[in-house]
This record gives C-alpha cells, structure tokens and sequence, in this order.
C-alpha cells in the first residue's frame, strides 16, 4: 500500500498524508562535482583506462598508443593471440605495448602510417579520436550537415568531416566545455577519452562484428520501470550481462522499520526493503521482494514555528539482494528538494484539530459565562463562544510549530536514481 496516514479527529475530519554521487573507483583528483566523474569513474570500475597511485590524472593528454590499449580492454580483445609479422620500424618486442600494438593491427583497429610506423606515443587529437570510433562503428549515411550546428565546424579537417558527422549522429562525442564547440585540433585529455569510451561501450551494440571479442557485452534491448508515472525516465537497458536503470528512473521503497524524525539525527543508517518484486514492464526482474536498500540519513531540520514541517533528507547507497549480491547506487527520495516531510494533509488534519479543540473550549467558555448572569442566554453563549474558539484554535495551529516526520514499518516512498545503476545477471 502507497503511504496513507489516517487521522480522525473529534469532529470526525480524515486527513490523508503523502508524504552526491557515490562511485566504487577511490580516486584521489577526480571530485564527485568534476564534469566527466561518472564516465572516468565508470571506465576506471571497468578496467578500460587505470590509475597511477590512486591518481586519473583528467587533464593529462592521451597518446596513440593509450587510446589502443583502451579500446582493446573495451572490446574484451586485450588477450587477443598475436598471429601476425610486426611491420613497424618504431615499435619493438621490448615495449611494453608491444603486443597490443599488434593486436590493434592485426583487428584492423588503428592503423599505423604509410612509412611502417605506428607513431605509438604520437598525442591523439580530438578528430583523430572520432575517425577512430568512426572506423570500428556501423557503416551508415550521416548527414555532414549536421557539422554546421558547431560554431567550429570549419576547423574539422577534410578528411574528418564525414567521420565526425557520424559519430555525431550516434551520439559518441564529447564537447565539454563549449557544448557549441567541437575544438577537432585539440589534443584529447584522459576526461574526454573516458567520456567517448564511455559512449562507446553504453552504445556497444553500434560496433562492428570484427572488432569485438566473444566476451563483449552485449545490447539485446531496452525494457521499462513504468512504475511512477511523474519519473524522468522509464528505460532500462538490458544486455548481455547486466540490467542498467537509467538515471531518472523512479521506484517505491519501504521503511524497514518505523521512523520518527524527532529521534534521528544525521549520519544514522536507514534501511529501506522491497515489499514485491521491482521488475520492468516486460517482466525482468531488477529488485527481488525483501531486497534491502541501505543508506543514511543526511541531514534533519526540526519543525519551527508557524506551521513548518521537520524535513528529512536521506540518501540510499547500495541494494542488498536476497542472494547476497550488492549493488551500488545513489539514490534520494523522489519528492521536492529530495526531502522527506509530512505533507498537506496531515498538516490540515493537525489544523482541524486545532480548530475542533478551540471551537470546543470557545463553546464552554461562551455557555459559562452567559449562563452565570443569564440562564436564557446559552444559544447566544454557544455562538459568539464557537466561532470565537475555532478562530482562536485555528490561529494557534497556524503559528505553532510544524509536525515532525513519521513512517511506519513498511510505509512505502518513492525514491529517483540520481545515477545509473547496473545489475549483473
């Protein structure tokens, strides 16, 4: 049952009440707040590009051979057998990328140069990245014109327009900071390779067959969490491996025990549960029934006067299925500001009351003070002294302090992902 608090009062009035990122990755120069955290974050939880003593290192350039080696980690091909001659003069069996260079030619990947050199620690620029990605993706008919949308777009070398209209059409770019602005010439930064990287593995299913290895994650579709009708997003991606709720999605959540907002203070673990099963539309199943959503609570404002309500703000971190496996996730309760609170019902239930009461004692005082001068003057007692003390009780209502925020075991809320969450099968 959604969240139904029932109030009943002397008068008979029944109220009804509705009531930062967290990554696996610890690394030490990339802030939850950095523009590309969640892409670096993922790429580095999936192995795909690493850190050097705890340290991304996001504005560092990227090289030639970086950019291979990524890329082959990406397609599952980083153990690739070599078969093949190495052709290049600039690159020998003592280097350390010496086999994956090899691998790179061998799949067709990044081709090497006309006079038989690699260029291995050659800096990748922007539109030498995007005729990369363009290269191993689907062949398809991409409108150039779509380069003209970008205030630099006569900067795109020649050889790169068609290149760049494709991945564009895709969606497998990065234009941080100018969204306007394509800079094609610059040098790729480490962010901006984790943020294409990124790109390319969401949209895995684009690659073509020749590049990817057997092990590969696999786009089989997308299916739907239509279970809060207000949610940014219904879609969740399913592959071959795992189930991904995309950010905005929205779910309900119950309190695994009662709550009262007067006795919590922040820090304080909560622990939400799945009454049923969450699954899509379509029937996968994301969240078995008794699933448990651990977090916190972040912070609690107390109730203040002139009628403002406590407000609760908390935080979900991780899900705990029956089986023991623990997923990540960053989720908050899908209501305004994130926050937790009673809501207007209630709050008019507590008004009514307000209102009953002093409209009761008015009654008795009116009737007391009229009887004691005038027993015949009762009925003018009762309705001077009613509406007296209803004003009266409805005013103290109105100016005392809010309610605090309380929850049932197994009161359900809603709660938004603030970021994806993937669940491996």
């Amino acid at each position: 049952m959604r969240k139904l608090l029932v109030g009943l009062f002397a008068a008979g009035v029944v109220a009804l009440s509705t009531t930062i990122p967290t990554f696996a990755a610890q690394i030490s120069d990339v802030s939850s707040t950095y523009w590309a955290s969640k892409e670096i974050n993922n790429v580095v939880d999936n192995n795909i590009m690493t850190l050097t003593d705890g340290n991304f290192n996001p504005e560092g350039a990227v090289r030639r051979v970086d950019f291979v080696q990524a890329l082959l980690k990406l397609l599952t091909n980083d153990n690739l057998n070599v078969n093949i001659k190495n052709i290049f003069t600039d690159v020998k069996s003592s280097d350390y990328y010496y086999s994956d260079v090899l691998r790179s030619q061998q799949l067709g990947l990044v081709y090497g140069y006309p006079n038989k050199t690699f260029q291995p620690k050659k800096l990748l620029s922007r539109a030498e990245t995007q005729s990369i990605v363009s290269h191993i993706t689907r062949d398809m008919n991409a409108d150039a014109s779509l380069l003209d949308n970008f205030t630099d777009a006569k900067q795109v070398p020649a050889w790169a327009k068609t290149a760049y209209a494709k991945t564009l059409d895709y969606g497998i770019y990065v234009n941080y900071p100018n969204p306007n602005e394509l800079r094609p010439n610059d040098v790729l930064s480490r962010a901006e390779a984790a943020v294409i990287l990124y790109r390319l593995r969401e949209k895995a299913g684009l690659i073509k067959s020749q590049y990817v290895g057997a092990d590969l994650e696999k786009q089989l579709g997308t299916q739907h969490l239509r279970v809060v009708k207000s949610a940014a997003t219904d879609e969740v991606l399913i592959t071959s491996t795992r189930s991904i709720i995309k950010e905005g999605n929205a779910m309900y959540v119950a309190f695994d025990e009662k709550f009262k907002s007067e006795l919590a203070n922040e820090g304080d673990a909560l622990t939400f549960v799945a009454n049923e099963d969450i699954a899509t539309e379509e029937g996968t199943v994301l969240f078995p029934a008794g699933t448990k959503f651990q977090g916190s609570v972040l912070d609690v404002k107390d109730p203040k006067w002139f009628n403002k309500n406590a407000r609760v703000y908390a935080q979900i971190t991780k899900a705990v299925l029956p089986n023991g496996k623990v997923v990540a996730m960053n989720a908050k309760p899908f209501y305004k500001n994130y926050e937790l609170k009673e809501g207007p019902w209630m709050t008019a239930g507590k008004l009514a009351l307000c209102t009953v009461t002093g409209g009761a004692i008015g009654t008795g005082a009116g009737v007391g003070f009229a009887f004691i001068p005038d027993p015949v003057r009762v009925g003018t007692g009762v309705a001077i002294g009613l509406p007296v003390g209803a004003g009266v009780g409805l005013a103290t209502g109105l100016i005392t302090k809010g309610l605090n925020y309380h929850a049932k075991a197994g009161e359900e809320i809603k709660v938004i992902m603030l970021n994806d969450v993937s669940i491996a099968k």
